[in-house]
């Protein structure tokens, strides 16, 4: 593994930040799609001796795309990614599905990253509790942990749900 590894701490430095060419029809948000991170990242990778390849595999009858990123010295580093689609029997979301499982595991293993509009509203931290948004959630009858599922409740915000709660 020392010339794979030695090979990829290079291309890294090469490779650059995806650019976010694609719009999700969805959120109306930009995202950079699986042809933004090949752009980025394969040249470095190539110019390293790094080829990249991202066969389909199927392990105990589950999906996989197994990306395999191999040194001119006969060395391999790799991954799996599941693939996972909405719809079954349905061409059209299992290309999804695939692209997907491409794009993200391509960024991790060569530990890039491609800024996801939808992956940041996910991870955004919850919205703190307010006295009115105690109040209401009481007036609802919601628990504490209800509110703590949608809200971030400090200390404060407990004793008050606690003392209306008496």
């Amino acid at each position: 593994m020392k010339n794979i590894a030695t090979a990829l701490v290079k291309a890294q430095l090469e490779m650059t930040t995806p650019k976010k060419g694609s719009v999700n029809p969805f959120y109306k948000n930009k995202y950079a799609d699986l042809n933004d991170v090949l752009e980025a990242v394969v040249p470095a990778l190539n110019n390293n001796g790094i080829v990249l390849l991202q066969p389909l595999v199927n392990i105990d009858g589950k999906n996989f795309v197994k990306t395999v990123l191999m040194h001119e010295s006969g060395e391999t580093f790799e991954s799996l990614a599941e693939i996972f689609c909405a719809k079954q029997n349905d061409a059209q979301a299992y290309g999804s599905g695939i692209s997907y499982a491409r794009r993200y595991s391509l960024s991790s293993i060569c530990g890039i990253g491609s800024e996801d509009d939808d992956a940041q509203k996910a991870v955004q931290p919850k919205p703190n509790a307010t006295k009115e948004v105690i109040q209401k959630a009481h007036n609802a009858n919601a628990t504490l942990q209800q509110i703590k599922s949608k809200y971030s409740v400090n200390t404060e915000m407990e004793q008050f749900f606690n003392t209306l709660n008496k």
